[in-house]
This record gives structure tokens, C-alpha cells and sequence, in this order.
């Protein structure tokens, strides 16, 4: 009790912007635990050794204590993602740049599990901000391979290509979450790179036909 209560004491002297990434820290634990509902800033605050006083001067309510949780790991992985990505696309080899770009996306996964896993967890409460933060970004990161997919369409002249893209952009975001799902979530015995050379093949034997 009394070392508690010390370390309580050492954590006033933070003012709150060096203070924030410990709360964040915190608040992940207590997020990947509990979930959306069981995560309280009392909770944070018994995580952080903290009192919930403390956890109030960072941030204003649950809520916004989690957003910022979810822009700083979106920060993490997207930047961890982009970089693994081709910088130049090789259209003429789909299955080499479907491979690439799976591959990037679930080592970047497995390399932030805890991250991916606030993502994951966010999508099983649809009323929450978090998780309208969640498909705000789902949304940014579809409309991404859409652009990526028409220059595809455009390359090999496929007919109808502004209704079809949409539709193939929407199934590869579906795939990369299912994959990160089945490695991080279900644990299932996939390596990134295993699982990204599996389904580029699938994709690839009649994504040219269709």
C-alpha cells in the first residue's frame, strides 16, 4: 500500500503532456482486457497508478482517452505499412503486387499485435466513437485501393471499370482484415508471408476473367 501510494505521489509531479503516453499505455491494457465497456477511467487510473483526478487532466472522458489511443496505434501501422509497400506497382505481375502489398500489411500486423487488436476489438461495438473512428478509417484505406485498383482496370482496359472497382477494392480490404484476424486474433498457423503468397493465388487465378 504505501509503495502505491508512492508511486501515486511520483506520478503528479508529470505534467499532463509527458504524463499522456503513459495513460495511453495504460489504457491499451486495459482496452485489449476489457473492451469498450469494461474500460473506465478508473480502470486507466488503477493501471497507470494514478489517481482517476490524474487521468482527467489528459483527457476529458473515456471516450476521447480512446480515440486518442486509436489515432496514435492507426498512426503506428499505417506508417508501418506504407513503408513496406511498393513504391512503383508492377501491373503486369498482379499476383507478385497483391502478394507485396498482403504481405506488408500482416507483418506491419504482427509487429503491433496489440494495436491491431484495439482495431479489431472497436468493430464489435458499432454505437461507440471508437468504433465509428475505426470504420472512418476503413473507409479512408478502401477509398485508397480503389484509386490503386482503377489504375489496374485502366492498364488491361477492363470494361465498366468505375462500377467493378469499388466492388474488388471493398474485397481486398475485407481479405487483409480477415487475414490479420486469422494471425493475430484466431492464431491460426500462418506466417505473413505463407498466407500472402496463399491468397494472392487464389485472387489472381480468375481476377483477370472477371
Amino acid at each position: 500500500m504505501a509503495q502505491d501510494k508512492a508511486v501515486r505521489r511520483r506520478a503528479a509531479h508529470l505534467g499532463p503532456e509527458k504524463r499522456r503516453p503513459l495513460i495511453l499505455d495504460s489504457a491499451l491494457q486495459v482496452y485489449l482486457a476489457h473492451g469498450y465497456r469494461g474500460t473506465s477511467m478508473q480502470a486507466v487510473a488503477n493501471a497507470a497508478g494514478v489517481t482517476k483526478p490524474v487521468v482527467y487532466e489528459c483527457f476529458r472522458n473515456r471516450d476521447e482517452l480512446l480515440l486518442a489511443l486509436l489515432a496514435r496505434e492507426e498512426t503506428r501501422l499505417f506508417d508501418a505499412v506504407i513503408a513496406a509497400l511498393p513504391k512503383t506497382p508492377d501491373f503486369d505481375n498482379i499476383q507478385a503486387l497483391i502478394e507485396s502489398g498482403l504481405e506488408a500489411f500482416l507483418t506491419a500486423a504482427t509487429g503491433a499485435p496489440d494495436s491491431w487488436r484495439v482495431v479489431f476489438e472497436s468493430s464489435r461495438n458499432s454505437d461507440s466513437p471508437v468504433s465509428q473512428r475505426v470504420q472512418a478509417a476503413r473507409e479512408t484505406v478502401t477509398g485508397r485501393l480503389r484509386d490503386l485498383v482503377m489504375m489496374y482496370l485502366a492498364t488491361f482496359q477492363v470494361e465498366d471499370s468505375e462500377r467493378k472497382a469499388p466492388v474488388l477494392a471493398a474485397l481486398l480490404a475485407s481479405i487483409c482484415e480477415s487475414c490479420g484476424r486469422m494471425i493475430i486474433v484466431e492464431r491460426q498457423p500462418w506466417t505473413p508471408t505463407d498466407l500472402a503468397q496463399y491468397v494472392s493465388r487464389l485472387m489472381t487465378l480468375g481476377v483477370k476473367r472477371a
